[in-house]
């Protein structure tokens, strides 16, 4: 688990590719502080296995369903990544429950500056807006924020100065990829409530049917 507060903007170094999957090396040191083989790592906010590891680097896998739903298979050689270790727990819970699975991804649709903030705009599915609530919490790149507000087609955050120099939300322009992770909570409420999803038709199998058919 994660709590979406970045600890590193890490380099990619190598990407390897072995067709619908691979391997991405990232130049590292902060979160490599008592990391060790098979702990997990939160890359673009994608929870990532330690597979090796050195000094001032590591390297995970990334299996073809990651590829599918993140933007990581668009990483290439000198690609800024933001970094989270695995929470421990007698941390801080400085952000938001964050699972590192990514529930699709969205697009950069405008940036706006407001005195020390910037406004941004992502365009999203309506499956992943449906989960999304004014105030409530989102994970943009693996980055903890606030929902301003949501629209029809997207929704807003607005990014303080310490974000912005912390991750890499502000580095990227209008049409980059971002990987996007509703808040947990939202899904097993819908989940739990059938809340949008598709209606299941009635059973037309009642008594006088069966009677109909021969089977009373």
């Amino acid at each position: 688990m994660f709590t979406g507060i970045i600890e590193e903007i890490g380099e990619v170094t190598g990407v390897l590719s072995g067709g619908r999957s691979g391997s991405i090396q990232i130049h590292a040191k902060k979160i490599l502080k008592g990391t060790k083989l098979g702990d997990s790592i939160a890359v673009n906010g994608v929870c990532l296995t330690v597979t090796k590891q050195w000094d001032d680097g590591f390297c995970a896998d990334v299996m073809p369903e990651t590829l599918r739903r993140t933007n990581l298979g668009r990483l290439k050689k000198g690609s800024r990544v933001n970094l989270e270790r695995a929470m421990p727990a007698d941390g801080r819970f400085g952000g938001h429950i964050v699972s590192g699975h990514i529930d699709g991804t969205g697009r950069i649709a405008a940036m706006k500056r407001e005195e020390n903030a910037v406004w941004v705009t992502i365009e999203a599915s309506p499956a992943i807006l449906a989960l999304m609530v004014e105030k409530g919490s989102v994970a943009i790149d693996g980055i903890s924020l606030t929902v301003a507000s949501v629209g029809a087609a997207g929704f807003s955050v607005s990014i303080i100065p310490h974000t912005a120099q912390e991750t890499t939300l502000l580095s990227g322009a209008p049409g980059d990829e971002v990987n996007l992770e509703n808040d947990i909570i939202a899904k097993y409420v819908q989940r739990l409530t059938g809340a949008g999803q598709p209606k299941q038709k009635e059973s037309r199998i009642d008594e006088a049917f069966l009677a109909e058919h021969g089977f009373l």
